[in-house]
């Protein structure tokens, strides 16, 4: 042990080894930070791996090109890159960005609209061994040139291409794991050094690392994780977390193909609907578990944008049953009884996604309303105008009568299918309450105080009639009577508010009005016009009363502008002095002189 030391201290004291080192110098990459920057701004925020790819072979090329290192012009002649080749930092880009183009390439087929196929397969895996391949290589590099750092996350980057490889091909869940936990482990000592920017992002790589360490462990056994949970760990965000959605995808449909075998009848309003298509009962089976994140009692604690999203989920998996019956129903033939069932059950699902279609409207009226006392949200948008609200309840009217119309249609009406229909008929009036609210609000705010008070009187009165319907039905939906009681209470307030305002613009008027009158003039050359009141004597805009009017009016431009007027022509003879006359000497008249004009002359 002593000549252990012995033999250490005089490695520190020998001054060869200090040459050494600045012969051959130690690389710093931080590695997370530069994949991070890169992967953000090439595609990866969106989830496009075929952008982030091509950027990777266009950085590769220039790297090439920079570093001279092209594999021959004519024949292609290919160049290893060893120890004895890394002389700078770029070469160790190059190993890096080699193992990101082949695992983008893999993402980008594992991102396939309906998944790989087993050639594609083959393939997704074949480019994930050559991504472990390089990041191997430049674990190895970064170990011989690279300083601790360097070398420690290289080792970390490493293990985590390994564990996708092993995640992809489905076995040795134990290597896989093991992976996972030592990047994990490397990421966590690393986030407790350095600036707070490289802290952030080892945090969040190993929260994108949990969810394949927690699944690795389900697939092992020693986690008892329902579907749910796992599901719950799934909407984690990151480009490491995204083999593990596309892989719990997987595991999905799997199950819901296995539990759809058991969903042979659609049950909606009294009606059973047989379901014989396989793929039909997937699509609705995936539809009716996302609803329950929707309607179950954990749907209050959920944020509105996360609901946005289950509800556009929601509708592409309805929309994917009903291209399935209707092509079920174009390959039918002339048996009636399909038909009919065909057809049934293409009426049920549209209108459980009619059903659906409301309660996203609803929800995002729920959203606006709360805008719409803010001066400015949290992420600074815009506020939300009443008319946006006006549109938002048009849109309620539209898909309430459309419903209302679907379940009205047919010959055999049960009884819960008309007291369905009387249900949108009252939803209906009470849309058609709240329109009429936003609508005087809207007129509100553009000073017109006549218009607005009849509008708020108009919904008081369509509130209070809505009311009555929904307190007199044997359903009453309380949520529904309270909003309506709170309407009624609105539009009284603001009705009397608008009489208030109305009577005192109305005593103010003639004051404001002399005011206005005092400021035209005829001139304007002040301020610009866009046009003078003598150009618009055929429009009725009033310039005076109304409140909203910016500018100060004008009457007529003084001094007038010049005006062309028609005048005489004016004759230039200019041949005149060019004309060469001849002599007319000899035809003049001669004056004949006397005697004694002659003597004098």
């Amino acid at each position: 042990m002593a000549k252990v030391n012995e033999a250490a201290a005089m490695e520190i004291d020998d001054p060869n080894a200090n040459i050494s080192d600045q012969i051959n110098p130690k690389f710093s990459i931080n590695v997370l930070q530069l994949l991070k920057s890169a992967q953000m701004q090439h595609g990866l925020r969106h989830g496009d791996y075929t952008r982030y790819r091509r950027y990777c072979t266009a950085r590769l090329r220039r790297l090439y090109k920079s570093l001279k290192f092209t594999h021959g012009r004519g024949k292609y002649t290919r160049k290893s890159i060893s120890e004895s080749t890394v002389t700078e930092v770029r070469f160790l880009h190059v190993v890096l960005y080699m193992a990101e183009r082949a695992w983008s390439h893999a993402m980008e087929k594992r991102q396939l609209p309906d998944g790989p196929n087993a050639r594609q397969r083959i393939y997704l895996i074949g480019r994930l061994r050559k991504a472990v391949k390089w990041a191997d290589l430049f674990s190895h590099l970064c170990s011989v040139k690279g300083d601790s750092r360097t070398s420690l996350e290289a080792e970390a980057y490493a293990s985590y291409m390994k564990g996708n490889l092993l995640f992809e091909q489905d076995r040795n869940w134990d290597t896989a794991l093991r992976n996972f936990k030592s990047a994990r482990s490397v990421y966590e000592e690393l986030g407790k050094y350095g600036d707070v920017e490289n802290q952030v992002l080892c945090r969040e790589r190993v929260e994108e690392l949990e969810p394949s360490i927690r699944y690795c462990l389900h697939k092992i056994g020693g986690s008892n994780l329902q579907a749910s949970e796992l599901l719950q760990i799934g909407e984690m965000e990151g480009p490491a977390s995204d083999l593990f959605k596309s892989k719990l995808e997987a595991v999905m449909a799997e199950a819901r193909s296995q539990q759809a075998a058991s969903l042979t009848e659609f049950h909606w309003l009294g009606n059973r609907f047989p379901i014989t298509n396989a793929k039909t009962r997937v699509a609705i089976l995936k539809a009716q578990e996302l609803e329950k994140d929707l309607h179950g009692p954990s749907a209050d604690s959920v944020s509105a944008e996360k609901r946005l999203v289950t509800f556009d989920k929601v509708f592409t998996a309805y929309h994917e049953a009903r291209s399935c019956i209707r092509s079920d129903l174009a390959s039918a033939g002339s048996a009636e009884n399909v038909k009919d069932d065909l057809n049934g059950l293409d009426k049920a699902v549209s209108a459980v996604l009619g059903q659906r279609t409301i309660e996203r409207n609803q929800l995002l009226v729920s959203i606006a309303k709360s805008k719409l006392t803010r001066r400015r949200d949290d992420k600074n948008e815009k506020v939300t105008k009443p008319e946006e609200l006006v549109r938002l309840y048009d849109l309620l009217l539209q898909n309430t009568a459309d419903l209302s119309d679907l379940v009205s249609s047919g010959r055999d009406r049960k009884p819960e299918e008309v007291t369905f229909a009387e249900e949108c008929e009252l939803k209906s009036l009470a849309f058609r309450a709240e329109r009429c609210f936003y609508l005087a609000r809207s007129y509100s705010l553009a000073g017109k105080r006549s218009e607005a008070y009849a509008l708020y009187c108009r919904a008081r009165s369509l509130a209070e009639n809505a009311l009555q319907k929904f307190q007199a039905h044997s359903k009453t939906d309380q949520v529904m009577i309270k909003e309506l009681k709170t309407l009624y209470d609105e539009c009284r307030s603001y009705s009397c508010i608008e009489h208030a305002t109305g009577i005192i613009e109305e005593v103010k008027a003639p004051e404001n009005l002399s005011k206005k009158i005092s400021t035209i003039s005829l001139t304007g050359a002040d301020k610009k016009v866009e046009k003078y009141l003598l150009e618009k004597l055929d429009l009725y805009e009033p310039a005076i009363s109304e409140s909203n009017v910016k500018a100060v009016p004008r009457i007529e431009p003084f001094p007038p502008a010049f005006q062309s007027i028609p005048r005489n022509p004016i004759v230039l003879d200019l041949a005149y002095n060019a004309i060469d006359f001849p002599s007319i000497e000899n035809r003049m008249k001669k004056d004949k002189k006397g005697f004694i004009s002659r003597l004098w002359g």
